[in-house]
């Protein structure tokens, strides 16, 4: 089953954009699934907002928090081969 990974970010968050260059071809490597969720974007789930809103960028695989700020590419790709 592939994974399904999110990247928490907002529309303010210089980091954000670098941490989704680095983890696409990652992600794609892995056949997992990608999403961005801007958290300042209307709409968004309050809960997630209010448990990463201060904290961006975070990756959440499967919904759970893998990484937040600096992400580790071999780490990441092991996770998602699990």
């Amino acid at each position: 089953m592939a994974h399904f990974v999110q990247l928490l970010t907002r529309s303010t968050c210089g980091s954000c954009a670098r941490v989704y260059q680095q983890i696409v071809p990652v992600v794609q490597a892995a056949g997992a699934k990608l999403e961005v969720v801007e958290l300042d974007k209307q709409g968004v789930d309050p809960q997630l907002e209010m448990e990463f809103g201060d904290r961006v960028p975070v990756v959440l695989i499967d919904e759970e928090e893998f990484a937040c700020w600096e992400v580790d590419n071999e780490e990441l790709a092991e996770e998602l081969a699990r």
